[in-house]
Protein backbone atom coordinates (compact mmCIF):
# COMPACT_ATOMS: atom_id res chain seq x y z
CA UNK A 1 0.00 0.00 0.00
CA UNK A 2 1.34 3.43 -0.92
CA UNK A 3 1.50 5.70 2.13
CA UNK A 4 1.25 9.48 1.86
CA UNK A 5 2.35 11.42 4.95
CA UNK A 6 2.23 15.23 5.24
CA UNK A 7 1.51 15.54 1.51
CA UNK A 8 -0.29 18.49 -0.06
CA UNK A 9 -2.97 16.93 -2.30
CA UNK A 10 -4.95 20.14 -2.59
CA UNK A 11 -6.98 19.98 -5.81
CA UNK A 12 -5.89 16.42 -6.61
CA UNK A 13 -8.16 14.37 -8.88
CA UNK A 14 -8.47 10.60 -8.72
CA UNK A 15 -10.24 9.28 -11.82
CA UNK A 16 -11.14 5.62 -12.42
CA UNK A 17 -9.03 4.64 -9.39
CA UNK A 18 -9.63 1.70 -7.05
CA UNK A 19 -9.46 3.13 -3.54
CA UNK A 20 -10.84 0.02 -1.81
CA UNK A 21 -9.47 -0.17 1.70
CA UNK A 22 -8.03 3.35 1.58
CA UNK A 23 -7.56 5.05 4.97
CA UNK A 24 -7.59 8.84 5.27
CA UNK A 25 -6.46 9.68 8.81
CA UNK A 26 -6.20 13.18 10.26
CA UNK A 27 -6.97 14.72 6.89
CA UNK A 28 -8.43 18.06 5.96
CA UNK A 29 -11.15 17.52 3.35
CA UNK A 30 -13.22 20.57 2.53
CA UNK A 31 -15.26 21.25 -0.62
CA UNK A 32 -14.50 17.68 -1.77
CA UNK A 33 -16.52 15.63 -4.26
CA UNK A 34 -16.66 11.83 -4.17
CA UNK A 35 -18.52 10.07 -6.96
CA UNK A 36 -18.50 6.36 -7.75
CA UNK A 37 -19.26 2.88 -6.40
CA UNK A 38 -19.04 3.55 -2.67
CA UNK A 39 -19.92 1.09 0.11
CA UNK A 40 -19.00 0.76 3.78
CA UNK A 41 -17.71 4.33 3.96
CA UNK A 42 -16.92 5.41 7.53
CA UNK A 43 -16.54 9.14 8.18
CA UNK A 44 -15.39 10.14 11.67
CA UNK A 45 -16.61 6.84 13.04
CA UNK A 46 -20.00 6.92 11.30
CA UNK A 47 -20.89 4.51 8.46
CA UNK A 48 -22.55 6.92 6.05
CA UNK A 49 -23.40 4.76 3.04
CA UNK A 50 -26.95 3.97 4.19
CA UNK A 51 -27.65 7.67 4.77
CA UNK A 52 -26.38 8.54 1.31
CA UNK A 53 -28.35 5.75 -0.37
CA UNK A 54 -31.56 6.72 1.46
CA UNK A 55 -31.15 10.34 0.42
CA UNK A 56 -30.53 9.35 -3.21
CA UNK A 57 -33.69 7.21 -3.14
CA UNK A 58 -35.63 10.16 -1.74
CA UNK A 59 -34.37 12.44 -4.49
CA UNK A 60 -34.73 9.85 -7.25
CA UNK A 61 -37.55 7.35 -6.49
CA UNK A 62 -36.87 5.60 -9.81
CA UNK A 63 -33.82 4.03 -8.13
CA UNK A 64 -36.17 1.91 -6.02
CA UNK A 65 -37.96 0.69 -9.14
CA UNK A 66 -34.65 -0.14 -10.81
CA UNK A 67 -33.74 -2.44 -7.90
CA UNK A 68 -37.09 -4.25 -7.94
CA UNK A 69 -37.55 -7.85 -9.08
CA UNK A 70 -41.11 -7.12 -10.24
CA UNK A 71 -41.41 -6.83 -14.06
CA UNK A 72 -44.09 -4.15 -13.65
CA UNK A 73 -41.72 -2.00 -11.59
CA UNK A 74 -38.96 -2.49 -14.13
CA UNK A 75 -41.31 -1.45 -16.94
CA UNK A 76 -42.19 1.71 -15.02
CA UNK A 77 -38.51 2.39 -14.31
CA UNK A 78 -37.69 2.15 -18.01
CA UNK A 79 -40.58 4.46 -18.88
CA UNK A 80 -39.47 7.07 -16.36
CA UNK A 81 -35.86 6.91 -17.49
CA UNK A 82 -36.86 7.40 -21.13
CA UNK A 83 -39.10 10.33 -20.18
CA UNK A 84 -36.28 11.93 -18.20
CA UNK A 85 -33.90 11.67 -21.14
CA UNK A 86 -36.56 13.02 -23.51
CA UNK A 87 -36.97 16.13 -21.34
CA UNK A 88 -33.19 16.63 -21.21
CA UNK A 89 -32.90 16.29 -24.98
CA UNK A 90 -35.50 19.01 -25.39
CA UNK A 91 -33.48 21.16 -23.01
CA UNK A 92 -30.39 20.56 -25.13
CA UNK A 93 -32.24 21.56 -28.30
CA UNK A 94 -33.04 24.95 -26.74
CA UNK A 95 -29.31 25.75 -26.53
CA UNK A 96 -27.68 25.01 -29.91
CA UNK A 97 -24.27 23.27 -29.80
CA UNK A 98 -24.36 22.70 -26.04
CA UNK A 99 -24.58 18.97 -26.78
CA UNK A 100 -20.93 18.97 -27.89
CA UNK A 101 -19.52 20.93 -24.99
CA UNK A 102 -17.95 19.30 -21.94
CA UNK A 103 -16.61 20.29 -18.53
CA UNK A 104 -14.04 18.79 -16.19
CA UNK A 105 -12.87 16.31 -18.85
CA UNK A 106 -16.25 14.56 -18.80
CA UNK A 107 -18.15 13.34 -21.84
CA UNK A 108 -20.32 15.79 -23.74
CA UNK A 109 -24.05 15.10 -23.99
CA UNK A 110 -23.72 13.46 -27.42
CA UNK A 111 -20.84 11.28 -26.22
CA UNK A 112 -22.91 10.21 -23.21
CA UNK A 113 -25.83 9.22 -25.42
CA UNK A 114 -23.51 7.36 -27.79
CA UNK A 115 -22.23 5.40 -24.79
CA UNK A 116 -25.82 4.42 -23.95
CA UNK A 117 -26.20 3.16 -27.53
CA UNK A 118 -23.29 0.84 -26.74
CA UNK A 119 -24.73 -0.15 -23.35
CA UNK A 120 -27.98 -1.22 -24.99
CA UNK A 121 -26.21 -3.24 -27.68
CA UNK A 122 -23.87 -4.96 -25.25
CA UNK A 123 -25.77 -5.41 -22.01
CA UNK A 124 -29.30 -5.75 -23.40
CA UNK A 125 -29.08 -7.22 -26.89
CA UNK A 126 -26.11 -9.49 -26.19
CA UNK A 127 -26.73 -10.35 -22.54
CA UNK A 128 -30.52 -10.36 -22.30
CA UNK A 129 -31.39 -11.48 -25.84
CA UNK A 130 -28.27 -13.48 -26.72
CA UNK A 131 -27.68 -11.47 -29.90
CA UNK A 132 -24.45 -11.96 -31.85
CA UNK A 133 -25.10 -9.00 -34.20
CA UNK A 134 -22.48 -6.28 -34.57
CA UNK A 135 -22.80 -3.24 -32.35
CA UNK A 136 -24.26 0.01 -33.71
CA UNK A 137 -21.25 1.79 -35.29
CA UNK A 138 -21.83 5.13 -33.54
CA UNK A 139 -21.62 3.60 -30.06
CA UNK A 140 -18.87 4.59 -27.65
CA UNK A 141 -17.75 1.71 -25.47
CA UNK A 142 -14.96 0.81 -23.12
CA UNK A 143 -11.44 2.12 -23.66
CA UNK A 144 -10.01 -1.33 -22.88
CA UNK A 145 -8.31 -3.19 -25.69
CA UNK A 146 -9.21 -5.20 -27.72
CA UNK A 147 -12.79 -4.03 -27.18
CA UNK A 148 -12.38 -0.29 -27.78
CA UNK A 149 -13.11 -0.32 -31.50
CA UNK A 150 -14.27 -3.88 -31.97
CA UNK A 151 -17.46 -5.66 -33.06
CA UNK A 152 -18.76 -2.99 -35.42
CA UNK A 153 -17.85 0.18 -33.52
CA UNK A 154 -16.51 2.98 -35.75
CA UNK A 155 -14.46 5.45 -33.74
CA UNK A 156 -14.24 7.86 -36.67
CA UNK A 157 -17.96 8.66 -36.66
CA UNK A 158 -19.33 12.01 -35.49
CA UNK A 159 -23.13 11.65 -35.62
CA UNK A 160 -25.53 14.53 -35.11
CA UNK A 161 -27.82 14.83 -32.12
CA UNK A 162 -30.81 13.87 -34.28
CA UNK A 163 -29.05 10.74 -35.55
CA UNK A 164 -28.20 9.63 -32.03
CA UNK A 165 -31.70 10.35 -30.71
CA UNK A 166 -33.21 8.35 -33.57
CA UNK A 167 -31.13 5.29 -32.62
CA UNK A 168 -31.89 5.70 -28.92
CA UNK A 169 -35.63 5.93 -29.63
CA UNK A 170 -35.50 2.62 -31.52
CA UNK A 171 -33.56 1.04 -28.67
CA UNK A 172 -36.01 2.36 -26.07
CA UNK A 173 -38.94 0.94 -28.03
CA UNK A 174 -37.17 -2.43 -28.29
CA UNK A 175 -36.55 -2.53 -24.55
CA UNK A 176 -40.12 -1.46 -23.76
CA UNK A 177 -41.61 -4.17 -26.00
CA UNK A 178 -39.42 -6.81 -24.34
CA UNK A 179 -40.33 -5.61 -20.85
CA UNK A 180 -44.02 -5.82 -21.75
CA UNK A 181 -43.62 -9.57 -22.25
CA UNK A 182 -40.85 -10.67 -19.89
CA UNK A 183 -41.71 -12.69 -16.77
CA UNK A 184 -40.07 -12.97 -13.37
CA UNK A 185 -38.95 -16.50 -14.28
CA UNK A 186 -37.24 -15.26 -17.44
CA UNK A 187 -35.54 -12.47 -15.51
CA UNK A 188 -34.15 -14.93 -12.98
CA UNK A 189 -32.72 -17.20 -15.67
CA UNK A 190 -29.05 -17.30 -16.59
CA UNK A 191 -28.20 -14.61 -19.15
CA UNK A 192 -27.77 -16.08 -22.67
CA UNK A 193 -24.42 -14.35 -23.25
CA UNK A 194 -22.84 -15.65 -26.50
CA UNK A 195 -19.66 -17.68 -26.04
CA UNK A 196 -17.25 -15.35 -27.84
CA UNK A 197 -14.72 -12.65 -27.00
CA UNK A 198 -17.01 -9.63 -27.23
CA UNK A 199 -17.80 -7.05 -24.57
CA UNK A 200 -18.82 -7.61 -21.79
CA UNK A 201 -16.82 -10.81 -21.18
CA UNK A 202 -17.54 -10.80 -17.43
CA UNK A 203 -21.33 -10.98 -17.91
CA UNK A 204 -21.29 -14.76 -18.23
CA UNK A 205 -22.88 -16.43 -15.23
CA UNK A 206 -25.06 -13.45 -14.41
CA UNK A 207 -28.84 -13.52 -14.54
CA UNK A 208 -30.93 -11.71 -17.13
CA UNK A 209 -32.15 -9.48 -14.30
CA UNK A 210 -28.60 -8.48 -13.38
CA UNK A 211 -27.77 -7.59 -16.97
CA UNK A 212 -30.97 -5.59 -17.30
CA UNK A 213 -30.03 -3.83 -14.06
CA UNK A 214 -26.81 -2.66 -15.69
CA UNK A 215 -28.78 -1.17 -18.61
CA UNK A 216 -31.19 0.67 -16.33
CA UNK A 217 -28.50 1.85 -13.91
CA UNK A 218 -26.29 3.13 -16.72
CA UNK A 219 -29.26 4.98 -18.22
CA UNK A 220 -30.03 6.58 -14.87
CA UNK A 221 -26.48 7.41 -13.80
CA UNK A 222 -25.40 8.89 -17.12
CA UNK A 223 -28.53 11.03 -17.24
CA UNK A 224 -27.49 12.45 -13.88
CA UNK A 225 -23.98 13.14 -15.17
CA UNK A 226 -25.36 14.81 -18.27
CA UNK A 227 -27.75 17.08 -16.35
CA UNK A 228 -24.99 17.98 -13.88
CA UNK A 229 -22.68 19.07 -16.69
CA UNK A 230 -25.38 20.96 -18.56
CA UNK A 231 -26.05 22.89 -15.35
CA UNK A 232 -22.34 23.71 -15.02
CA UNK A 233 -22.04 24.84 -18.63
CA UNK A 234 -25.09 27.08 -18.42
CA UNK A 235 -23.95 28.51 -15.09
CA UNK A 236 -20.58 29.40 -16.65
CA UNK A 237 -22.31 31.01 -19.63
CA UNK A 238 -24.51 33.08 -17.31
CA UNK A 239 -21.51 34.72 -15.59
Amino acid sequence: MTRYVDEDLHGAEFRECDLTGARLIGVVMQDAVIDGLITNLVVNGVEVTEYVEAELDRRHPVRVLIRSEDPADLREASRQLHAGWAATIERIRRTPDIERRSVNDEWSAVQTMRHLVFVHDSWFRRCCLGSTELFTPMGIGTTAEPYRGAHGLDLSLDPTLDEIVSVRDVQAAELEAWLDEVTAVQLAARAPVPDDDVWPPYARGRSVRQCLGTVLNETFEHHGFCVRDLDLIQAQDAK
